[in-house]
């Protein structure tokens, strides 16, 4: 049985739905976008040293981190990402490690990774990649329809992100969420689960 799955995909692509799915299955999920916004609330572990590095000038008025004012500034400046990584990053995998470790040492933990392929470290801790694919103008369509964010702030984020060949050749499956019906994506989720189910790894 495989028990530790990365699961990646770029924004738009279905990744969330598929992981809820794999979860349907039986999985345990590790959510590292949720961490993020978790230690980034109201009281949150980051907090401190976000507010210390940037200045009130990134907070909500309850005290949350605002996303969409530290979006635009990371988006313009090179050197506030790495101090915002530097802040996250850390404190995101101490988080990622405890959930997985809670989850015991039979279950099948799947871990969310939106930057998997990005970030260069998460090939050597699982045992396969899964990434859910989609093409640039439907990733668009669906963000935008979701979110309301405008087209020019999606095509931003697509462009931070791995390229759609390097996630796929990075990938152990790849599921193509192009035109498929939630009942179709779940039948291929089902199906690859109980293929990796029967497997031994590598």
């Amino acid at each position: 049985m495989i028990r530790r799955i990365g699961l990646t995909g770029g924004i738009g692509s279905g990744k969330s739905t598929v992981a809820g799915l794999l979860v349907a299955e039986g999985a345990v999920l590790v959510d590292t976008d949720a961490i993020a916004r978790r230690i980034a609330e109201p009281g949150g572990i980051a907090m401190p040293a976000l507010e210390a590095r940037f200045g009130a000038a990134v907070l909500r008025p309850d005290g949350g981190l605002d996303r969409a004012r530290m979006r635009e500034i990371v988006f313009q400046d090179a050197e506030a990402k790495r101090a915002l990584e530097g802040i996250l990053h850390p404190l995101i995998g101490a988080e990622t490690r405890r959930e997985a470790a809670d989850a015991g040492p039979d279950a099948t933990v799947v871990f969310d990774v939106p930057l998997l392929v990005e970030s260069g470290r998460w090939r050597a801790l699982v045992e396969r990649v899964l990434v859910v694919d989609a093409t640039e103008a439907t990733q668009l369509r669906r963000v935008v329809a979701r979110s309301g964010w405008t087209p020019e702030a999606v095509r931003s984020v697509i462009a931070q992100q791995a390229p759609r060949a390097l996630r796929r050749a990075a990938a152990d499956a790849v599921i193509d969420n192009e035109s498929l019906t939630l009942e179709e994506l779940a039948a291929q989720v089902r199906g690859l689960w109980k293929r990796w189910a029967s497997a031994g790894t590598r």
